[in-house]
C-alpha cells in the first residue's frame, strides 16, 4: 500500500524532499487549486529552553518573509506566493526552479571561470539592487542561497532572515543571522546588517566561486572564524583576473568604502562588455572586454583600430574626411580674401600661427599651426607662455577651479583639461579616468595661486556612497593653444 502524499492547508501536496538546512526543509510540491509545481518550505521551529518564545519569533519571521517577498518581484529572485500555518508551524509556498545551488555547482565542478562568475554576478546583483531599492536587506547572501537553473538562470532565494527597513527586527538579542564565512566584518562585530553588508557578502560569494574557498578561509570553530572575519583581513584573490579590482572594493573593511549595489551592477556589465546592439557574430575573440570598453569611451573622433568596429570606424572616417575637406576649402577661400585685402601689407618673415589674425568663426588652415611648433608636447620646463601665441582668458588658479567644476558631470571636457604628459606619467586612460569619477557624487576645490603657472588646491571628494575625503595637491599648468592644461600633480 502506497502512502498518500502529505497535503498542506488543503491544497498544497508534498511530492519530494529536495533540500533542507538550519531554517527548514524544502519540498517539491503541487498546488492542486492552480495545478502548478511549487516549492514548499517547512520552517523548523526551535525547541527546548525558551522554545515557545522562539517558536513565536519564527512564525513572525515567516510572516515577515512573505511580506518581503510580496514587495520584491524580480526575474532573479525566487517568489513567495503564500504562507500558511499547518501542524502549528508556518509553511512557505514558493516558486519552484529546477536548479542546483551555487555551492553544489562549486562542489561538483570546482572553481568557475571569471567570465562565468561575472555572468552569474550580473543576475544576482540585479536582484539584490532591486531588494535594496525596496528597502530590503537580505543578510545571508552566500553560494547556498544562489540557485542556478537548468537554463543558466540565476535566482537568489531565502529571504527568511532578511529585514525590511522599518519592520521590527525579530532576531533574538545577541544572535547573529547569516553564515560566518560570508558575513561582513561589521556584522561579525555585532553591528546590524545594512545594504553595504550585502555588498560585502556578494563579494565573498563571487570570491568563493572563483578562488574555491571564502575570503577568510574556513574553520570548524565558528567563534574563531567570526574573530577572523571581524578583522577584515582577507586572503588576496589570485584567480580573479579582470574582476580583481572590483572584488577588492566589494570586500573593503569599512562599509562606506564599498560601492552601492547599482554601481556594482554597472561595473559587472562593463566587465562583461555588455553591448545589446552588437550582433554576436561581430565580436572578435582576440579583443578583451577592457579594450572594447576603452574604444567605446575614447574622446577623440578617430575610428578605433579594432576588427569588430571596422564598419562604424569607416563611417566615422568618411564623415571626418568630409568635414576636413569643407574646412580646408572654406579656410582657403577666407585666406585668399584676406591676402587680397591686405596685399599692401609686408609679408610675415616666418610662418607664425595665424589664429590671432583670422576671425573667430573661420577655421585656421592646418599648415599654419603645424609648421613650427616649439616642441611636440609640453615638458616640465615649458614656458608659461601659450604655445600658439594666444593669451589665456583666465588665470591658472581659475583654470583649476574650472576644471573641477566640470566634474563629475562632463568627463570628456575634464579629460581634455589634462596634458599628454600628465596622462602618460599617471598611466591614465579615458576608461580609468571615467571609472574613478563614476565613483564620485561631487567634488569641490579651494585654490591658491603660487606662481604664474602653479596652483595649490584643497580638493574634497564626495563618493557615491556618501563618504568624503580631502586631498591637498600642487598643480603645475602649461598653456596649449591659449588654454591652461594640468601638466603635473604633486
Amino acid at each position: 500500500m502506497t502512502e498518500e502524499p502529505r497535503q498542506i492547508a488543503g491544497r498544497y501536496r508534498l511530492v519530494e524532499l529536495i533540500g533542507g538546512g538550519a531554517m527548514g526543509m524544502v519540498w517539491r510540491g503541487e498546488d492542486t487549486s492552480l495545478d502548478r509545481v511549487i516549492a514548499v518550505k517547512e520552517l523548523i521551529l526551535p525547541f527546548g529552553h525558551g522554545g515557545e518564545e522562539k517558536a513565536a519569533e519564527a512564525k513572525n519571521r515567516a510572516m515577515r518573509e512573505a511580506r518581503i517577498a510580496a514587495r520584491l518581484q524580480h526575474p532573479h529572485a525566487i517568489t513567495v506566493f503564500n504562507v500558511v500555518e499547518h501542524e502549528d508551524r508556518p509553511w512557505l509556498i514558493m516558486e519552484y526552479l529546477p536548479s542546483k545551488s551555487l555551492s553544489a555547482v562549486l562542489a561538483d565542478d570546482g572553481p568557475l571561470p571569471v567570465d562565468e562568475v561575472i555572468r552569474i554576478g550580473i543576475q544576482l546583483t540585479s536582484a539584490l539592487q532591486a531588494a535594496h531599492e525596496a528597502g530590503i536587506v537580505h543578510r545571508d547572501v552566500k553560494p547556498g542561497n544562489v540557485l542556478i537553473g537548468l537554463d543558466g538562470t540565476v535566482k537568489v532565494t531565502d529571504f527568511g532572515i532578511s529585514r525590511a527597513s522599518g519592520d521590527a527586527t525579530y532576531t533574538a538579542t545577541g544572535e547573529i543571522s547569516g553564515t560566518p564565512a560570508f558575513l561582513a566584518p561589521e556584522v561579525a562585530r555585532g553591528v546590524d546588517a545594512t545594504a553595504a553588508s550585502d555588498v560585502f557578502s556578494l563579494g565573498a560569494t563571487l570570491y568563493t566561486v572563483i578562488e574555491g574557498g571564502p575570503p577568510f578561509g574556513t574553520a570548524d570553530n565558528q567563534i574563531a572564524l567570526l574573530y577572523r572575519v571581524s578583522s577584515g583581513e582577507i586572503v588576496p584573490p589570485v584567480k580573479a583576473g579582470k574582476l580583481k579590482p572590483l572584488l577588492l572594493r566589494l570586500l573593503e573593511v569599512k562599509p562606506e568604502d564599498r560601492p552601492e549595489m547599482g554601481a556594482v551592477l554597472t561595473e559587472l556589465r562593463m566587465l562583461a562588455a555588455f553591448d545589446g546592439d552588437e550582433p554576436p557574430e561581430m565580436a572578435a575573440p582576440a579583443v578583451t572586454a577592457t579594450q572594447r570598453i576603452e574604444e567605446e569611451h575614447m574622446p577623440a573622433p578617430v575610428p578605433p583600430p579594432v576588427v569588430e568596429k571596422r564598419r562604424r570606424g569607416a563611417l566615422i572616417a568618411v564623415a571626418v574626411g568630409a568635414v576636413l575637406v569643407v574646412v580646408a576649402v572654406v579656410a582657403g577661400i577666407l585666406f585668399a580674401i584676406r591676402q587680397k585685402d591686405d596685399k599692401a601689407a609686408p609679408p610675415s618673415p616666418t610662418p607664425t600661427p595665424q589664429s590671432s589674425q583670422v576671425p573667430s568663426e573661420a577655421p585656421v588652415p592646418p599648415p599654419a599651426v603645424s609648421e613650427t611648433p616649439s616642441s611636440p608636447s609640453p615638458t616640465p620646463t615649458s614656458s608659461p607662455s601659450p604655445t600658439t601665441g594666444e593669451t589665456p582668458s583666465q588665470s591658472a588658479a581659475a583654470a583649476v577651479s574650472a576644471y573641477f567644476g566640470l566634474l563629475p558631470g562632463n568627463l570628456e571636457a575634464g579629460w581634455a583639461g589634462l596634458s599628454d604628459r600628465f596622462k602618460r606619467e599617471h598611466k591614465q586612460t579615458y576608461e580609468s579616468y571615467s571609472g574613478f569619477w563614476r565613483g564620485m557624487r561631487s567634488v569641490s576645490v579651494s585654490v591658491t595661486e603660487r606662481g604664474p603657472n602653479q596652483v595649490a588646491g584643497k580638493v574634497t571628494y564626495v563618493k557615491t556612497n556618501g563618504s568624503t575625503s580631502t586631498e591637498n595637491h600642487t598643480y603645475t599648468l602649461v598653456q596649449v593653444d591659449g588654454k591652461w592644461l594640468i601638466d603635473t600633480e604633486s
